[in-house]
Parts: structure tokens; C-alpha cells; sequence
């Protein structure tokens, strides 16, 4: 059975890619991006979003399927927060009752492995607390510094990833029979990236900070056909993941243990388990 995705960033990168492979099996594909897409749409204001949103509804017909969000910046400027997180997480809310018709409705955003990495804590909860203005002027002061205003696409990113994981369980999304989850790639070779890898020693750089023990650098269908899965009629229970797609670079650099965070209450749990069964 064929289905109606809506992909933002559709024109290059991860969303070219996904919408080239979906259209290639025989799905209806409606992009979304600044040009050369079925919608032009500028993700960066509200008005964009929301203007984009209810063009992509009406070329569906009113059901959509399923909605891939792929459009992001990297550079270090205000606009990568605004699209980054805004312009997925309120395009996403404008796109819900559109996918509240489809019999399996699903949803995916692209993060990064830059969720993982350093952040600025007051753009990332000023992002959370979903106030655009206030976010934006954090995000404004960040980028007056170069080495501060590298920390916008970081935040950003994981800002999405705590709202993903903090949305989807939620009534209006799990509630709704409609799986939300996200990807992070590790480095895409894709032209948002071409700058970082164009010379040996800014590669070497890259590869410091992002390790990609399993097979290196990948292309953009490795991350399409994960977020085509995860918006799958057959994926059913994936809620609220951020799946690192990255060559290995999460398991690297945050080892084998990601769970101690949480020993206490767990040895707690533990402990009242005990005391139950014995009484």
C-alpha cells in the first residue's frame, strides 16, 4: 500500500535523499523547503510554518501519512535555532491533524550525535520552555562569540531530542496511535558538510570529535532508510527514541554504561522489591 509523506529539507541532503527512495517505490512525496520542492516554505518564522503546514495538508487532500522532518542549519547564527527546533517541533503540532486521518500515521525528525556533545543549558531549556522570542535572543547572544555561537546547533539539537522524547508519550501523539521518534546521524556526507571535510586536516578534526569506528563517513541513505522505517506502517512501537545512527560514535564516546546515572533509584527499587517478598 503507497503512502503520503510530507519531508521538510526535501530539495537537498538527508530529505533528498528520503524523498528520491520513497518516490522511487511508488509513495506520494510532498517536500517542503525554501525552493524547488512541491512547497516553498520558510521554516525560520512562524508564519512560514504554519503557512507550509497547511499548503502540504491541502496538497495531500487533508491525510498525510506520515511526516519526516529533515530541514536544519548548522551555521552559528540565530537562524539555526529557529529552524533547528521551531521549525520542527511547530511544523510538526501544525502537521498532527492531518496525520490524526491516516489509518498509521508516523513521525520522525532528524537530531544529531551533536545532542551528545557540549551545550549552552540556557538555550537548551529556553528552546524546551517552547517561547520563541527568548530563545532566539539567548541564541543571539551566543552567536556575538565564535566558539559560543558553535554551540547553538548542539543545543538546538538536543533540545529536539528531549522534545521528542518528552512529546511522544504524550495523549496527543502516542494517545493518537502516531510514533514520534528521531535519528541522529553521525557526519553525512551532504552539502552541509562539504566544508567541514574539504581538506585532510579539517577531516582529521571532524573525526576527532565524531568517531566513526563502522565504516566512516556515510551517506544520506544510510539516514533515510531509517527514518522510511521508523515512519512504516510496520514500526508500531518505537516512542520517543533518538536512534544514533552515526558509525558508532555514541557508543564511543559514551561508553558502555549509560544507565548509572539513575544506580540509586534503581538499587531502591531493588530494595523495596526485596522487603515485599520477604514480609
Amino acid at each position: 500500500m503507497t503512502r503520503t509523506y510530507v519531508i521538510t529539507g526535501a530539495a537537498s541532503g538527508i530529505g533528498r535523499a528520503t524523498a528520491q527512495i520513497l518516490r522511487d517505490r511508488g509513495d506520494t512525496v510532498i517536500g517542503v523547503d525554501l525552493q524547488g520542492v512541491e512547497v516553498s516554505g520558510d521554516l525560520s518564522t512562524a508564519a512560514g510554518r504554519a503557512n507550509a503546514a497547511a499548503e502540504a495538508t491541502g496538497l495531500a487532500g487533508g491525510t498525510v501519512d506520515a511526516v519526516i522532518a529533515c530541514a536544519g542549519l548548522s551555521l552559528p547564527k540565530v537562524v539555526t535555532a529557529a529552524v533547528n527546533y521551531f521549525g520542527v517541533t511547530e511544523f510538526l503540532e501544525a502537521m498532527r491533524p492531518a496525520l490524526a486521518r491516516s489509518t498509521a500515521p508516523r513521525a520522525a525528525v532528524v537530531s544529531s550525535m551533536a545532542s551528545l556533545q557540549p551545550v549552552a543549558p540556557p538555550l537548551v531549556e529556553a528552546l524546551l520552555a517552547d517561547d520563541e522570542a527568548p530563545a532566539l535572543a539567548i541564541a543571539a547572544e551566543l552567536a556575538k562569540d565564535p566558539q559560543t555561537g558553535n554551540l547553538i546547533y548542539s543545543s538546538s539539537k538536543q533540545a529536539l531530542s528531549r522534545w521528542v522524547r518528552r512529546e511522544a508519550p504524550r495523549a496527543d501523539w502516542a494517545g493518537a496511535g502516531i510514533p514520534l521518534n528521531a535519528v541522529g546521524p553521525g557526519i553525512v556526507e551532504t552539502p552541509m558538510t562539504a566544508e567541514l571535510l574539504a581538506t585532510p586536516e579539517s577531516t582529521a578534526h571532524v573525526d576527532a570529535v565524531v568517531p566513526m569506528p563502522l565504516n566512516g563517513h556515510q551517506g544520506p541513505e544510510s539516514i533515510a532508510n531509517l527514518l522510511i522505517w521508523l515512519t512504516s506502517a510496520e514500526n508500531t512501537h518505537c516512542c520517543g527514541q533518538t536512534i544514533y545512527c552515526d558509525g558508532g560514535s555514541d557508543a564511543v564516546l559514551r561508553g558502555d554504561d549509560i544507565w548509572s546515572w539513575n544506580e540509586a533509584g534503581i538499587r531502591a527499587r531493588f530494595a523495596e522489591i526485596q522487603a515485599g517478598l520477604a514480609q
